[in-house]
């Protein structure tokens, strides 16, 4: 970078961002140049610029789920080539979620898929007191083995931050030996604690349930960070922003090895059920599968899309079954319609894709036995069903794509 010329960082937002003025106002306080940037401008824009924040929101209504489609988005090939240069990318909230969606954090070997961003898990004493969006502020602070990287050079684990924090899929989930190496590298950059600075793993110091009380994770060179809670959004964050133009000013690009983690195939299954199910469409126009058909239009995968909602019940009789529907719980009637011989629907695929950990269904379940005095409701679980039209060699790509869903948090069962 020249002297005296201020570092330009790239503003990248994607239909749905809304967090781009308090990212340019962040920007500005740190001295540094803010370069707004569309998701369908021409990407040689980018490659004038010294680093780069992915600004929060909702890309594409986190369709399919928070961050899917964005990361399947030409902007992204770009950004991956100026990781290689070890320029600095951060993602905050959306931008986290589409780092992870993305693998460029953590990093593992040619970028693979290897954490999530889930939904928030609110429970306290054994009851569910939220699964969605949830705004509030929040403490955090480095780990105790923080990695000093692009934008940890002037915090240590004293200095609490008090910021907000405005998200319904930001519960990170990893798999326990990937965990222990991020720890061992100090990726596990930020963790959410309380006005002292203890780590404490319970709502509300821990807002949305994530695995080792994480708030952000970078790549092992900490060049790219991952980071729900919203630094831009207060002076508080300012020094985030400020270790990020040092990092630029110093030049340091640091060449690592990949992590030693590489996660496996994604298991399918074959679905299998002998309690009752309850499946469900939309009436109106279903915005998830024709985003998730167009985002695979836009990477040459050619396939039709048909969402609909699944439900599989565990109770007593018929007669409670139709209690059950009854109640509107499940499906709304103005907007929604049960799908009867759902089974007989021809397609080429038929995928069902479920949380490992079921908050959606946890929800419902207890909102039927509290709320509807329904007794005798054992179990409900539930799903998406992708419904796909396409030839075997682009339903291999949908699956490698992981737009359907993601292998850490999800599990995917063929109903062909």
């Amino acid at each position: 970078m020249k002297e005296n010329t201020m570092p330009k960082i790239a503003i990248i937002q994607f239909p749905g961002s809304n967090c781009e003025r308090e990212t340019v106002l962040a920007v500005k306080r740190a001295n540094m140049q803010p370069v707004e940037f569309l998701w369908n401008e021409p990407t040689t824009i980018l490659n004038n610029c010294d680093g780069f924040i992915i600004v929060g929101g909702f890309s594409y209504e986190d369709r399919s789920r928070a961050g899917a489609i964005a990361a399947l988005d030409p902007v992204i090939a770009v950004l991956r080539e100026q990781n290689k240069l070890g320029k600095p990318i951060l993602g905050i909230c959306n931008g986290a979620q589409i780092l992870v969606e993305t693998g460029l954090v953590p990093g593992v070997e040619n970028e693979k898929v290897s954490l999530a961003l889930t939904d928030n898990k609110r429970i306290k004493d054994g009851n569910v007191l939220g699964i969605g969006y949830y705004n509030a502020w929040i403490h955090m602070r480095v780990s105790d083995q923080y990695q000093l990287n692009a934008f940890t050079q002037h915090l240590t684990p004293k200095q609490i931050m008090q910021i907000p924090v405005a998200h319904a899929e930001g519960r990170f989930i990893i798999p326990s030996a990937l965990l222990k190496e991020i720890q061992a590298q100090g990726m596990n950059v930020f963790q959410y604690c309380d006005a002292t600075g203890a780590i404490i793993d319970e709502f509300p110091v821990n807002p949305n349930g994530s695995v080792n009380n994480i708030a952000a994770i970078s790549n092992k060179a900490g060049n790219v960070l991952a980071m729900m809670p919203h630094p831009e959004r207060t002076s508080n964050g300012d020094a985030i922003f400020q270790s990020m133009r040092e990092y630029i000013e110093k030049g340091h690009v640091q060449r690592v090895t990949p992590l030693v983690y590489y996660p496996r195939l994604p298991d399918i299954y074959k679905y299998k059920s002998k309690n009752y199910q309850c499946v469900v469409e939309l009436i109106i126009t279903d915005n998830h599968a024709m985003s998730v058909e167009t985002a695979l239009q836009r990477a040459n995968i050619k396939a039709k899309i048909k969402r609909q909602i699944h439900w599989e019940i565990a109770c007593d009789s018929e007669a409670t079954l139709e209690q059950i529907k009854r109640s509107g719980v499940l499906f709304n009637d103005r907007k929604e319609k049960l799908v009867i011989n759902h089974q007989k629907q021809k397609f080429s695929k038929k995928y069902l894709v479920r949380s490992k950990e079921d908050m959606h269904g946890l929800q419902k379940q207890q909102m039927l036995k509290h709320h509807f005095n329904i007794q005798g409701l054992e179990t409900i679980q539930h799903g998406i069903l992708w419904l796909i039209e396409a030839d075997e060699q682009n339903i291999h790509k949908i699956i490698d794509s992981h737009i359907l869903f993601n292998p850490v948090a999800q599990e995917c069962y063929d109903c062909t």
